[in-house]
């Protein structure tokens, strides 16, 4: 993303709560008047308020774009928010270069009121950001906290709000400090009264240079891979050697500290939002429909930016409308067709075989075994069952196990606990899994793991007494 000044059914003007587990789930990036980049857009076109966004269902997840300077004048960050609001044109907090938009607090509470997110995004393509060390991510994630989230401060650009989470979109530079960043972003809301959300923007290149080992050592809940301005847009799909999504797939579900992690088709939302990989709204929304279809990872699509969207056919509100007719809840494995990968095999570019839990499509003239390897033969074009069985993780990190163990098989207690496992605090949960803990029955809302029942994370919903 850059840092710079028809459709099926209507969607309902009834919203719900954000529900991170769906498949029909939009975000669409605001801040940057994107089309203002363009000298011949009428100011009239310019980027709207953010409330004037929230009047649909066309968008679940609203980051603001960007903190653009981590530690500018006085130490302090700096946001630049184009025509809404930016350090020339706004007053600033004394010595510092951080404007007040304390005007958008209001915007921010009504689009939440709605069931959206409204969270910070950090970076953006130009942006002045970074750390040295692990101290200083740590550092910059209290003033994150105390400015924008849950915490106190006489600094908050917006005001009374308490936005909703932190995005990363680190387009440069190294990793270092952004694990520690995270990790004390996760600390600081673990008593919260509010569930906080975190996600990245990586590069569709796999890994992506920025953000690689921050991906793969730290909690993320979505990450919105940037499909554009890359040799794998989604102007290469179908071909099996730029299109990747099967590899972030592998990725979520092997590597991810969160083996639940969402992975979003980041897009642009007309040709004028980047300097390639637009595609028009049927191809986006046939590509979405069937990556949804395909990979139990895939969480919804990303649009950059509301401005773009809104000015381009409510391109937004299209998609949403094909990302809702093919199903928000529940994913299908399809059956391992292909035939099973074989050592003494030939295979050709475009063969395709099912191996460990993924049809796979070989990119050339494949001499390797399938695997996770972006310059390997191999594609995988989708998760499966059948023939293979699902891929299993052989990582181990602070939230994440070699293997999810749910407790023992069965449980003492009977009435509505009846034959669900007491809640073991080794193990991992997702939303949905119950639990027996204290003689009562429990639901886990999202993913934990060491999360008491009844504790002050929150992430436990009783259900009632044995």
């Amino acid at each position: 993303m850059a840092l710079r000044l028809g459709f099926l059914a209507a969607v309902s003007l009834v919203s719900l709560a954000f529900d991170n587990s769906r498949y029909d789930n939009t975000v669409v990036y605001w801040g940057q008047n994107s089309i203002g980049a363009n000298s011949a857009t009428p100011p009239a076109n310019y980027q709207k308020n953010l409330a004037f966004y929230c009047n649909d269902n066309a968008v679940d997840v609203f980051p603001v774009a960007f903190i653009n300077v981590f530690f500018g004048t006085g130490g302090a960050p700096s946001i630049n928010l184009a025509n809404t609001c930016n350090p020339t044109d706004n007053a600033t907090f004394p010595g510092t270069a951080l404007p007040d938009c304390s005007k958008l607090a209001s915007d921010i509470t009504t689009c939440q009121a709605k069931g959206k997110l409204v969270t910070i995004s950090l970076g953006g393509a130009t942006g002045s950001v970074g750390f040295a060390s692990d101290a200083q991510g740590v550092t910059f994630a209290n003033t994150i906290w105390n400015m924008f989230l849950g915490g106190t401060s006489s600094t908050r650009p917006f005001g009374s709000a308490v936005l909703d989470g932190v995005d990363l979109d680190i387009e440069g530079g190294g990793g270092v400090g952004y694990v520690a960043f995270v990790n004390q972003i996760r600390s600081l809301s673990s008593g919260a009264s509010k569930r906080y959300y975190i996600t990245a923007a990586p590069q569709c290149v796999y890994p992506d240079a920025a953000l690689g080992s921050v991906l793969n050592g730290a909690n993320f809940d979505a990450i919105y891979v940037q499909f554009y301005n890359n040799p794998c847009s989604l102007a290469t799909f179908p071909a099996v050697t730029g299109w990747n999504f099967g590899i972030w797939d592998q990725w979520a579900r092997t590597l991810s500290p969160n083996p639940n992690v969402r992975v979003y088709i980041g897009a642009p939302a007309s040709t004028g939002a980047a300097g390639s990989g637009y595609v028009d709204i049927n191809t986006l929304s046939n590509i979405a429909v069937q990556m949804r279809q395909s990979f139990p990872s895939f969480g919804g699509v990303m649009l950059w930016d509301a401005s773009q969207a809104y000015a381009n056919n409510r391109f937004d509100l299209a998609i949403k409308n094909a990302l809702v007719a093919a199903g928000g809840t529940g994913f299908i494995y399809p059956a391992c067709t292909a035939p099973t990968y074989s050592t003494t095999g030939t295979y050709v570019g475009g063969s395709k075989v099912s191996y460990q839990g993924y049809i796979w499509q070989a990119k050339w003239w494949a001499s390797s075994a399938p695997g996770a390897n972006a310059n390997g033969d191999w594609s995988a074009i989708s998760a499966c069952k059948g023939a293979s069985d699902p891929p299993t993780s052989t990582t181990t990190t602070a939230t994440r196990t070699t293997t999810t163990t749910t407790g023992p098989s069965t449980s003492p207690t009977g009435g509505i606990c009846a034959g669900v496992a007491a809640w073991v605090s080794t193990a991992v949960y997702v939303g949905g899994q119950k639990a027996t803990f204290a003689s009562s029955l429990w639901t886990a809302q999202w993913w934990t793991q060491g999360d008491t029942p009844g504790g002050s994370v929150g992430v436990w919903v009783k259900n009632g007494a044995c």
